[in-house]
């Protein structure tokens, strides 16, 4: 089976959840003992060929099919289009927002079955399994895929990026022009933060910290540790932070893999948004807060006390490093 995994960009870069899709992808195909393709839509500024050491055999770079604003419609055209030029039986994505719009849409144009948010590469002892989670990351479950094509997106952080020797082929494509129903307006662009779905850390900040002006606390520590800063949906609500922080069910979800919940209580609506992060640490003067059932390390203290001291030991480990 021919494996063809979608790339995304931003400002000509990969992000990283793309380029856990190019490890997935070639590890699936070396599994499945067939090739691996990848799809580049727009100018880029990476060397296409070193995708070969996430396992990718060819590149098709479609440098022409570039648009300014995303359109999901276009890009499942394309991807199609991809799709039978390469024989390609498997179509992977990042299951991010743009990938979340094309999959679904890609799936009814190929007839192909589809899981949404896949955690681990697929079990083909008997059939076509693949492993994903459900009931907001409370259990697992297993999705047997019968049709001959199938559409795959993976979850952020849920795979590891191993990165090998070898160069990938690197061949343009041209693709059909189609006709873009999405026009940008304007685009505005957050500048010297580091990006909550692509962050390594993200430290995040609730209730518990009693005010805006207390907010230094969450970002002296994000900014020694190089990571992102959140918060939670009342934070939001009450216009502390801004709403492109929430973190939770209904704002942001994300996989980092540490993730630092300060004053913060842990309703189940911000754990189904977080529960993804491999190592959570959880600081909260209430020792009886839910989010401590779902915490790798708690600290029960007050943060005002708790988060000063971790800052001044971030900062001797680093001056001695």
């Amino acid at each position: 089976m021919n494996i063809l995994v979608y790339l995304e960009q931003s400002e000509g870069r990969f992000k990283k959840a793309s380029l856990e899709a190019a490890a997935y992808a070639g590890a699936m195909a070396n599994q499945l003992g067939g090739k691996s393709f990848a799809l580049v839509l727009g100018s880029s500024q990476e060397n296409l060929s070193e995708l070969g050491k996430y396992g990718i055999q060819s590149v098709y770079h479609a440098a022409q099919s570039h648009t300014h604003a995303f359109d999901a419609k276009l890009h499942t055209q394309w991807l199609a289009e991809a799709a039978h030029k390469t024989a390609a039986s498997i179509v992977v994505l990042a299951h991010s927002s743009n990938g979340k719009a094309i999959a679904s849409r890609l799936s009814v144009r190929m007839k192909a079955a589809m899981v949404a948010g896949a955690i681990a590469l697929p079990e083909t002892t008997d059939g076509f399994v693949v492993k994903k989670a459900v009931f907001s990351g409370k259990a697992f479950c297993h999705v047997r895929l019968l049709t001959e094509k199938k559409i795959i997106s993976l979850q952020p952080n849920a795979y590891s990026i191993t990165e090998t020797s070898g160069n990938a082929q690197v061949e343009n494509l041209e693709l059909t022009a189609g006709n873009a129903q999405v026009e940008l307006i304007e685009l505005k662009k957050l500048s010297g933060e580091v990006s909550l779905t692509e962050a390594d850390i993200v430290v995040s900040g609730g209730r518990g910290l009693k005010g805006p002006e207390n907010w230094g606390l969450v970002t002296d520590l994000a900014t020694l540790l190089g990571a992102a800063t959140a918060c939670s949906r009342p934070v939001a609500d009450i216009h502390w932070r801004p709403h492109h922080e929430h973190v939770g069910q209904t704002g942001i979800a994300i996989a980092p893999n540490l993730y630092i919940a300060i004053g913060i209580s842990g309703a189940i609506q911000h754990l189904a948004g977080v529960n993804r992060s491999k190592t959570i640490v959880v600081i909260n003067k209430d020792p009886e807060a839910p989010f401590f059932k779902a915490a790798d390390y708690g600290i029960v203290g007050d943060a005002f006390e708790v988060v000063p001291k971790i800052i001044d030991a971030v900062r001797k480990l680093k001056q001695t490093a």
